[in-house]
């Protein structure tokens, strides 16, 4: 909701800085759960404890090089060179946000442990649960609720440091009961593992660069819109968090054909895994499809709780960008559901490195060197740099439909070949 144009302004920008250095961790991090869903396939159980450790010790290196930048807010933030109001709101919503990486991390790796079993209930409920943590806490410290101080954005970033360290304990609690702790071995397996490890880091890592090169490509296209102005940056904010909402069922998708996918490769049965990937595709084309037709006659109903508590006179200029945005919203969000999946797929099989380099080479050439160039150099404003966007976007999703589409992934698998079940011994689906 809102607090302040400054407030609005500076949390993309910081947010979006700190959780693309993180996630360079979370997506390493997070690739346990393709070990364990083919560990699972494959009914190698007993490796998929181990394969979690492996997650969390990268989730204590993240951390520790987190803390490391906290020193630095001051000197990144000036660089980029946003209104000086703006600047201090980003320098203290960064530093806060850097303390929770290592919980963030962590919690990321242990929701990937139980996606790749298959057991996505409790990572609902937790995800449920923290996130009606994360909103009391909201309102409580962003605006002085109930006797709390009045903290602006400060509290916004205490709030989410709090709901990480909420949802690491509840998940720990979860790991340590013997329905896990017995069959997958999540306490015993505790120790490091350095060829789990460096499996995990080979397979891992590049899924993790993708993750990261794909936020910082839009971490230097809201840097960049940033010099436009706070209407500029505050209606671009707005629209990529309306975004993100809706957003949030395709990401489950991905992560359930990630996890079926692999689960299908440890049976050995790529067939499957093919059917599988369709099928989220066609759930997903027709659920974005509705939401990007509401963008467009209906933008207002995205609108209202930004609008709720903010200056009318002020928001009347942000809310008439907005609608503008909210278009190109609309046209690439329907082939980011070709992204989504398709690359989620070739994921969930271990074809990380192409995933990485497509993200990499594309990300340079169609976001941020256009985009840099259009705003910086030639002045073309706000609508060159989405337009930009769009066109990046579109081009990976149909990149990595061909990659899926030429069925490479069907033979790869990130476990050792040994483990692989036979498919004879499972019964045909109907």
């Amino acid at each position: 909701t809102w607090y302040s144009p400054e407030a609005i302004a500076a949390s993309m920008p910081a947010g979006i800085l700190n959780f693309t250095i993180t996630c360079i961790f979370i997506g390493t991090a997070s690739y346990v759960g393709i070990f364990v869903a083919q560990y699972y396939g494959a009914r190698q159980y007993e490796r998929c404890g181990p394969s979690l450790w492996q997650g969390i010790y990268i989730a204590i290196i993240g951390g520790v090089i987190l803390a490391m930048l906290i020193p630095l807010s001051g000197l990144i933030f000036s660089f980029i060179g946003h209104a000086p109001e703006i600047q201090e709101c980003e320098r203290v919503y960064f530093k806060i946000l850097c303390w929770g990486a290592a919980p963030a991390i962590a919690s990321s790796a242990v929701a990937a442990f139980f996606s790749g079993l298959g057991k996505t209930r409790p990572v609902m409920w937790v995800s449920i649960f923290v996130t009606a943590v994360n909103l009391m806490l909201d309102w409580l410290l962003i605006f002085g609720n109930w006797g709390f101080p009045e903290m602006g954005i400060a509290g916004a970033g205490i709030a989410t440091v709090s709901s990480f360290c909420f949802s690491t304990f509840v998940y720990f609690m979860l790991i340590s009961r013997s329905l896990y702790s017995k069959k997958y071995a999540t306490i015993k397996g505790w120790r490091f593992d350095r060829q789990l490890f460096a499996r995990l880091m080979r397979f891992g890592f590049p899924s993790g660069v993708h993750f990261f090169i794909g936020i910082a490509g839009f971490t230097v296209f809201i840097l960049l819109i940033g010099r436009l102005g706070t209407v500029s940056l505050a209606a671009t904010n707005i629209a990529l968090n309306i975004n993100t909402l809706a957003f949030m069922p395709m990401i489950g998708l991905g992560i359930a054909i990630s996890v079926l996918v692999g689960q299908h490769l440890g049976e050995n049965r790529p067939e499957l895994a093919e059917r599988a990937t369709y099928s989220a595709f066609h759930l997903t084309f027709i659920y974005m499809s509705s939401i990007a037709l509401l963008y467009v006659i209906w933008p207002d109903l995205f609108m209202k709780p930004f609008a709720a508590r903010s200056d009318p006179t002020r928001f009347v200029p942000i809310r008439e960008l907005t609608v503008v945005l909210l278009r190109f919203v609309a046209l690439y969000s329907v082939f980011d559901t070709m992204n989504i999946i398709f690359a989620s797929a070739i994921k969930g099989a271990g074809d990380t490195r192409f995933v990485m380099f497509m993200i990499v080479a594309l990300s340079i050439s169609l976001l941020i060197l256009p985009s840099y160039t259009a705003i910086v150099y030639l002045s073309m404003g706000i609508y060159s740099g989405w337009a930009f966007v769009t066109a990046y976007i579109i081009v990976l999703g149909i990149v990595f439909f061909f990659r899926f589409l030429g069925g490479k992934w069907k033979s790869m698998r990130v476990i050792d070949a040994s483990a692989v079940a036979v498919p004879p011994t499972f019964p045909e689906s109907p």
